[in-house]
């Protein structure tokens, strides 16, 4: 038992580590400077492939659009949001879930720009195309999303925290951190098999889909757990309903154009209306309830 104990411990204290070493001003500033070197040196080898400059190789892989430096910028800000996402875990469920959403929303608006790739250059909008429906349609999906998640926000921050009892909060987060190293094992191993396929001209798989099929699990493994700390029909439903949030926007990550931007935005809106309810009718407002010893 104190071998258990000293494991989960160790555990706890690595998640914490690596979650300072994330947060930390350094961190940050050379995870900005990353972006802009490689928005930039990507920018320089598309020029150079046009210009002919290049070897082979590397010219068909760069190609001849410029607009994959903003696709490359993007990938590595929703690789950014992914981590924080995990190490956001262990602080609410309302709290992932709610940067689930916004990552989602980031993805259309990347998703956006890959349908403005297919323009020449310089881009001349002759006519309504189906590229520029699907980009406005991610576009407009995205801007919606952002407006939802406003509101959303501002609904955490009316919210009281579903556990009352400090240590049941503490085990409970505990857990989570061993859930969000998990996470946080799996991204890595599948982004590095996503990477490594791509370095060897084999057909790499959606990479946030993938992901966001484990943030289903995760999510459901957390409800189950919840069940030691919080027996009680308000919190099954809550938290399952966020998981089943989280199973739309997996949804909206494969759906065709247009059924996309409207399964994100309905993602948002359905997050919105549970964290509403909850908030105006089951929220804890008494030290218990008439039925709970210990909410």
């Amino acid at each position: 038992m104190k071998i258990l104990i000293r494991m989960v411990e160790a555990l706890r204290d690595t998640f914490d580590a690596l979650h300072q070493f994330w947060e930390s001003k350094g961190t940050q500033r050379s995870a900005a400077l990353v972006l802009v070197a490689a928005f930039l040196l990507t920018l320089l080898g598309v020029e150079l492939s046009r210009r002919g400059l290049l070897p082979p190789g590397l010219s068909h892989m760069l190609g001849g659009n410029h607009f994959l430096a903003v696709n490359l910028a993007f990938t590595l800000v929703l690789i950014m949001e992914v981590i924080s996402l995990i190490f956001t875990l262990p602080c609410s469920v309302s709290k992932a879930v709610g940067k689930q959403i916004e990552i989602l929303a980031v993805i259309l608006l990347r998703s956006a720009f890959k349908h403005l790739a297919q323009f020449p250059e310089p881009v001349v909008v002759s006519e309504v195309s189906e590229p520029l429906l699907r980009l406005l349609s991610d576009g407009a999906g995205a801007l919606a999303i952002f407006a939802i998640l406003g509101y959303y926000h501002h609904l955490q921050q009316t919210a009281r925290p579903a556990i009352l009892d400090g240590a049941s909060r503490y085990a409970f987060a505990t857990a989570k951190k061993i859930i969000a190293l998990v996470i946080l094992l799996c991204f890595l191993v599948m982004g590095s098999s996503n990477l490594w396929m791509g370095l060897n001209s084999e057909p790499m798989f959606d990479f946030f889909s993938a992901f966001y099929t484990v943030l289903i699990f995760s999510d459901i493994l957390i409800v189950l757990i919840a069940q030691r700390y919080l027996p009680h029909f308000r919190a099954v439903f809550r938290n399952s309903g966020f998981a089943v949030a989280t199973l739309i926007i997996r949804l909206a990550l494969t759906a065709p154009p247009y059924l996309n931007a409207a399964l994100g935005v309905a993602a948002a809106l359905f997050a919105v209306c549970l964290i509403l309810i909850y908030n105006r009718f089951w929220e804890i407002r008494r030290p218990a309830w008439p039925d709970d010893s210990n909410p």
